[in-house]
């Protein structure tokens, strides 16, 4: 067996029935153990989103700590991964992230507070936190101590691959495919970017995730809904669809649907695994981000980063899914070789059905963007992560060049190797995270209620409150 295939194998049991019952299985607990608050206080995340409580300890704004955490977590997965989900799983796939997500928001909220509560402040000033905090500081010992060690090195190996190397690699394939750039021009321009950009740190990041997540975002969904909204006597096929083959326990196909045959079996395994991927729920990356937040409460930041997830999957990954349903494109062959269009290439397909040749450079466009982002915020992971195992600020600026310079080294390979290790390592960060959000359950409860009970309430009858008395901070 070569090394390709043992990684393949490794991989498809690292995310297998027993991860994806896991990560929705805690999802679930948190939901029922916070009494659907994460569910019940949605619309109050959205409205926090843009509130300005700057006041408080950390290096940046709620907002912009957000949009870091979607920097990193809008990629290749909202273009690809749906689509893939979609061949792979059936449009059902779409209805099944839609279900992971929605108990994922309790998920990230829970990991988001803990992130907060035991953050620290590095020997820089900067704060510090994510899941290894938790686990050093809320668990304690030596099983908290060893579990924050391997999530660190797990994060750090992620960072690498996952969030640089396959996503650089994702920018030159589209932009060679569609404008005909080399590679290693490509490579190129997206190390000198990155380089702009780390070299200065998260205030950096932070400035530009602001201003890039929400600007392609809005271009994003905006061009996927005139496709809707063109296509739209076929939407509610599409989505019918969408719900018959999420739920039938036997093969199914035809219709909008175009060829796919599914079961709710694959559908599940295939939407969840791919809304996870997207989302990172449970993988304990976004809560990094958390941390560096200016915020009064633990609780505040977990409702903000919350909807980090929502944003994602429950709307970026139900428009491009819903754009595939309603093309007519899904199912279709590619001649040359017999098989299934699937990523990318079914996604331009989608779009072209309303904007023609224009189609292959709106999607080249959205990918390189989601993909960059997801370059810097995945460096702000990798760099906290190393931080935590070796706090020489010297390291840390030796780890961003590194960082910046690989990204050409992904542009210009093939990377199948690296694929699998990096997603392994990926899907390996969720284990102990996950264990650690089931351990301290109870903080994270007591957290929600608290807040719920002596600021939500308060906020909702317009009362004053004093911020200063928050817990946790």
């Amino acid at each position: 067996m070569d090394l390709s295939q043992l990684l393949n194998d490794v991989n498809n049991f690292v995310w297998g029935p027993v991860m994806l019952a896991l990560l929705v299985g805690t999802g679930i607990f948190l939901t029922v153990r916070l009494k659907f608050l994460p569910w019940k206080n949605l619309v109050y995340a959205i409205k926090l989103i843009m509130q300005k409580k700057d006041r408080h300890d950390g290096d940046l704004s709620p907002f912009q700590s957000l949009m870091t955490a979607l920097s990193a977590t809008v990629g290749t997965g909202n273009i690809v991964g749906v689509a893939t989900a979609m061949v792979l799983g059936g449009p059902g796939a779409i209805v099944w992230m839609w279900i992971s997500a929605a108990f994922g928001l309790s998920t990230k909220y829970g990991e988001s507070v803990l992130a907060v509560k035991y953050r620290e402040t590095n020997s820089v000033g900067e704060m510090a936190g994510g899941p290894m905090y938790a686990m050093k500081n809320g668990i304690g010992g030596v099983f908290g101590r060893v579990m924050a060690v391997l999530f660190a090195f797990f994060a750090v190996c992620a960072s690498f691959g996952i969030g640089n190397m396959t996503q650089a690699n994702s920018i030159s394939a589209s932009f060679n495919a569609s404008f005909a750039v080399p590679t290693w021009i490509t490579g190129l321009i997206l190390t000198v970017c990155s380089l702009a950009v780390l070299m200065r740190g998260v205030h950096s990041i932070g400035k530009v995730s602001s201003v890039i997540v929400p600007s392609m975002a809005a271009f994003y969904v905006v061009v996927t809904l005139i496709v809707i909204i063109v296509n739209f006597e076929n939407v509610p096929a599409g989505w019918l669809t969408m719900i018959q083959m999420a739920f039938s326990t036997e093969a199914v196909a035809g219709g909008v649907g175009g060829s796919i045959v599914a079961t709710m079996l694959t559908a599940m395994r295939w939407g969840v695994a791919r809304g996870v991927f997207s989302n990172e729920a449970g993988l304990g990356s976004a809560p990094i981000a958390a941390a560096a937040a200016r915020t009064d409460h633990a609780s505040r930041q977990g409702y903000v980063n919350m909807t980090g997830t929502f944003f994602d999957t429950m709307i970026i990954c139900f428009l491009t899914g819903t754009v595939i349903a309603s093309s007519g494109m899904l199912g279709s062959v590619d001649v040359s070789t017999g098989k299934l269009i699937s990523g990318a290439e079914l996604t331009i397909l989608a779009f072209g059905t309303v904007f023609g040749d224009w189609a292959r450079v709106i999607v080249s466009i959205s990918l390189a963007l989601f993909a960059y982002s997801t370059i810097l915020g995945w460096e702000y992971y990798g760099e906290k992560s190393l931080e935590y195992l070796i706090s020489n600020r010297k390291v840390i600026y030796l780890y961003r060049a590194v960082f910046s310079c690989i990204t050409f080294i992904g542009a210009t390979q093939t990377l199948d190797v690296v694929w699998n290790f990096s997603d392994t390592m990926n899907g390996l960060m969720a284990i102990p995270n996950l264990i650690c959000l089931l351990i301290l359950n109870k903080d994270i409860a007591d957290e929600c209620f608290h807040y719920e009970k002596e600021i939500v309430e308060k906020e909702r009858k317009g009362a004053e409150i004093d911020y200063q008395g928050s817990r946790g901070m």
